[in-house]
């Protein structure tokens, strides 16, 4: 019969569905873990073990947590760092994968190969240090926000992005009298939501969990991003002053509150994004 399956393909699609369901579980405990032992007790969390629900469920650990100094100076930094930065990234990646896809620009193919090299060469750890010190930025917020401004792999993304747009519409309002930055404000970047929402989804997330840079270039505590907070917290630095007063969850308790009260708002974003998101991962997989 028409547009009868297969008992094979009926086979496929349980098994298939089975596999990406054991996956997405075995991918989501971690964090559910985590969440289960924020809330849990001291004595039930000392229990360790597998467990999905909270034991003898409390809230005082997040009372502590909340309380911290140091958690919302971590977390202004780290929304500075993430909101500034995000921004930049994504206006001066926009603005440097535009002009690369008109015809007539001199030395775009110079441009554009220099830009494919970095993606395959790196001065490596020291020069950038060296970079970051000579420009002032050690110590500086902006050490997390200035150097990694453009990425060329988010630029080659946007051209590709930028030359499936009707050429038609920019010739149309360049008739009309619209200059260059104009028609690139008003006309390619509103038509241009799907990748630029993924560019910047990327861009949040890694400037969100940007670790590395921050322990290299950061030296005064006042400048800690959340994954140092993270880092201070789980090695037991910041633990005595967070659990001075506590009497009713354990320092595991503690460290798994810090995570989830860190990760949440990265969590809370990706919802409103999504939609763009599966457009923009698909820019060039299906060419037109």
């Amino acid at each position: 019969m028409y547009g009868k399956q297969p008992m094979g393909s009926y086979v496929f699609q349980i098994l298939n569905g089975g596999i990406l369901l054991l996956l997405s579980m075995l991918t989501l405990y971690p964090l559910w873990h985590e969440l289960a032992l924020s809330f849990s007790s001291m004595e039930g969390a000392m229990r360790g073990g597998f467990f999905f629900w909270p034991r003898e469920f409390t809230s005082a650990t997040y009372q502590v947590v909340l309380s911290s100094s140091y958690l919302w100076t971590a977390y202004a930094n780290t929304l500075f760092v993430t909101a500034v930065g995000t921004v930049l990234s994504t206006l001066l990646t926009a603005s440097t994968a535009y002009p690369l896809i008109k015809q007539g620009l001199p030395g775009k193919n110079m441009v554009t190969f220099l830009i494919l090299f970095t993606m395959l060469f790196g001065g490596g750890l020291i020069p950038t240090y060296l970079l970051v010190k000579g420009l002032g930025l050690v110590n500086s917020l902006w050490s997390l926000i200035l150097p990694g401004a453009i990425s060329a792999f988010n630029v080659i993304i946007m051209r590709s992005f930028f030359v499936n747009l009707p050429a038609e519409l920019e010739e149309s309002a360049m008739i009309d009298g619209a200059n260059p930055l104009l028609i690139f404000f008003k006309i390619i970047l509103p038509l241009s939501m799907p990748v630029l929402s993924t560019v910047a989804l990327w861009e949040a997330v890694s400037r969100w969990n940007n670790f590395f840079s921050a322990l290299i270039y950061l030296n005064d505590k006042s400048k800690y991003t959340l994954p140092v907070m993270l880092k201070d917290v789980i090695n037991g630095q910041e633990l005595a002053k967070m659990t001075g007063e506590l009497t009713n969850a354990s320092t595991d308790s503690v460290i798994a509150a810090t995570i989830v009260i860190s990760i949440l708002p990265i969590i809370c974003v990706y919802p409103f994004l999504q939609k763009y998101f599966v457009k923009g991962v698909m820019i060039g997989a299906v060419k037109s």
